[in-house]
């Protein structure tokens, strides 16, 4: 079937700062509302011409020709100057060599293992919970990914905790930077000595400390400690050489980066959308005490946690935490139809495709039982982990980290909306709530 692709360009471009200012306003609404002038839509970011890519089937195509449309772009362009090439942010011509070598680490073999340290870690937080106290949810599932990801990809003993919340704020300080800069491409801006900026550079430098650290300490014990660094450490034969040093310390800083704020967004959506759908709620609370029986949740439960999971691809569908993401193009190529040359930016929206009415009816509904049926749907309009061969590698290590962490708390403890402003997305490239406080009751408490 030949289907014919439009394209256009965004109205109401300003003079040399183009749609700079909309975008970085309402970035979710600015680029909600492109589909409406075309499939393919040409938006100017102040010197940059961007090329947004609206329709699933031609989202799909950019995400399957990773050699054609490669990462770049404005996001992995800073992503970069924090991570270096790690498998998530590294060119094409990298990719398949490093997945390779870093694959081992998220081996279903693993999982098991992974799983125990996360429950460990789940309880160590929800242990300190009292009746009635409020919750900031985002700072406090940051606060949980933050030490599932050291313990799980990096083992830091529990004796060596006292550091992460300074590591998770530089995390997120070095996540709004990314945001700032990508979102507004002007070079000379990322040089000026503003409060941000500041923020930002001792963030990396404190990641960049982090990361020497944790890869001079595993060194010196020289041992498979069963994680994520000892599988980038271990010795490779002449045959097939391992990893340099710069691509060692670029997966810590990828994976640090990748794996803490991504799945806290996740975890505080969910919460929001349990708390303000109180049937679901309800119907989560008996799935959880019927499988888990008021003990924490293991490995072995996920199969039985089918609503936990659902909701959790709803709340991946509604607001994907990487919802929007870049590519350049190393060549000269047809995308529906319309050349476009090399070096061309490409942008995608996650955020934008899975709220397309034609796939998903009523999309603005938070129903978990959409994904009853359990039929993939069409290719390119589900993108939580993106796809084609640069599909997250950690995908799997997410996902069963937010089951186990939404089924123990829920069998526990609800989390109840705090009357206040209406929660939204905060203005970032990980889409996570702004100002999301909760109020925990215990579970039979009076």
């Amino acid at each position: 079937m030949n289907t014919s692709y439009t394209m256009a360009s965004a109205p109401g471009a300003l003079p040399l700062l183009g749609h700079t200012l909309a975008f970085a306003h309402k970035p979710l609404e600015f680029i909600s509302g492109l589909p409406a002038h075309g499939d393919l839509v040409r938006v100017k970011l102040g010197p940059l011409t961007v090329h947004v890519v609206c329709h699933p089937d031609l989202v799909h195509r950019v995400l399957t020709e990773d050699r054609v449309f490669d990462k770049g772009g404005p996001v992995f362009e800073k992503l970069r100057e924090v991570g270096g090439d790690g498998v998530i942010s590294c060119p094409a011509q990298a990719h398949r060599r490093q997945r390779r070598l870093v694959q081992p680490a998220f081996h279903r073999a693993r999982m098991p293992g992974y799983a125990g340290v996360m429950a460990e870690e789940i309880t160590a937080l929800t242990d300190e919970w009292r009746h009635g106290q409020v919750l900031d949810v985002p700072a406090t599932m940051y606060q949980l990914t933050t030490a599932v990801t050291t313990r799980c990809l990096f083992t830091p003993g529990k004796q060596d905790t006292a550091g992460l919340p300074e590591l998770y704020d530089s995390i997120d300080a070095v996540t709004r930077g990314i945001n700032r800069r990508a979102m507004l491409p002007v070079p000379m801006a990322d040089k000026l000595p503003t409060p941000g900026n500041r923020r930002y550079e001792r963030a990396r430098s404190h990641l960049t400390r982090v990361t020497e650290t944790l890869i001079a300490g595993h060194r010196a014990k020289g041992l498979d400690q069963g994680d994520l660094l000892s599988v980038l450490l271990a010795p490779q034969d002449d045959a097939s050489p391992g990893l340099t040093d710069a691509e060692i310390h670029a997966q810590v800083i990828n994976f640090l980066m990748a794996g803490v704020e991504t799945t806290a967004g996740l975890l505080s959506w969910a919460w929001h959308l349990v708390g303000t759908h109180p049937a679901v709620r309800d119907r989560l609370q008996a799935e959880v005490d019927s499988v888990l029986g008021g003990r924490p949740a293991q490995h072995a439960d996920l199969p039985a946690l089918e609503l936990t999971g659902r909701v959790l691809t709803e709340a991946l569908r509604l607001y994907p935490p990487a919802w929007l993401l870049t590519r350049s193009m190393t060549t000269g190529a047809e995308l529906g139809g319309h050349h476009l040359p090399a070096g061309a930016t490409i942008m995608f929206s996650a955020y934008q495709v899975h709220r397309r009415a034609s796939v998903y009816p009523d999309p603005e509904r938070f129903d978990p039982d959409r994904w009853r049926d359990t039929r993939k749907p069409p290719p390119g309009t589900l993108l939580p982990f993106g796809g084609g061969p640069r599909k997250c590698i950690g995908d799997t290590f997410a996902t069963v980290e937010a089951t186990l962490a939404l089924a123990t708390i829920a069998a526990r403890w609800q989390l109840d909306p705090v009357p206040g402003p209406r929660v939204h997305p905060a203005r970032r490239i990980t889409l996570i709530p702004d100002k999301l406080t909760m109020r925990l009751s215990e579970r039979g408490a009076a």
